[in-house]
């Protein structure tokens, strides 16, 4: 075997021994990072739910007929808030829209008569940057705080909700998603 045969069997065999190391490395990392994501996102979820529902001192969950996970979880479909009394004081929720560019995910809470809205947070999308993106600006998020369900809307439509310039399909798909969870959750509880 040549000499450049030689250097070149070094060369690939370094690679291949970095590639290993690299590939456990990232192994192990894996399992931790993904369970610290996964109680960053219930924390970030509880924090919204006090967000838009600050009168509520518990939320219980209703459950679906859905198995969600390989471990026998139910989907929870929505919350009851309810006092330190144990009355309940409204709903709240998550429900996913589709938007311009992605999956809007909103937050959103109602009282028990379904006549008011009483706040939104937005947990995830990917729309535009600079304009669907503006759905997480609280410009546009506070004109949900304590809206009448009759004027949950955009104001092109006669409603109470303006659209932002530019990104009205996210504007739009927010109104639709909060309209549809509490409409099933009308339903549900009716």
């Amino acid at each position: 075997m040549s000499d450049s045969n030689k250097e070149m069997m070094i060369i690939i065999a370094k690679m291949v021994i970095i590639s290993v190391i690299a590939s456990v490395l990232l192994g192990v990392t894996y399992v931790p990072t993904q369970k610290q994501l996964k109680i960053n996102y219930e924390e970030a979820r509880k924090a919204a739910l006090a967000e838009i529902m600050p009168e509520a001192f518990n939320f219980m969950e209703v459950y679906g007929d859905k198995i969600i996970d390989e471990e026998g979880n139910r989907e929870i479909l929505y919350y009851r808030a309810t006092d330190a009394a144990g009355n309940i004081v409204g709903y709240a929720f998550f429900r996913q829209q589709a938007g311009s560019q992605s999956i809007i995910e909103v937050a959103g809470g109602v009282d028990t008569k379904f006549t008011t809205l009483t706040g939104i947070e937005i947990m995830g999308h990917g729309e535009t940057p600079g304009l669907g993106a503006k759905i997480v600006e609280p410009v546009f998020k506070d004109q949900f705080r304590n809206v009448a369900m009759a004027d949950l809307m955009l104001s092109k439509k006669g409603g109470a909700i303006d659209a932002i310039t530019g990104a009205t399909i996210s504007s739009q798909a927010v109104v639709d998603g909060l309209n549809a969870q509490i409409a099933d959750i009308k339903k549900a509880e009716g």
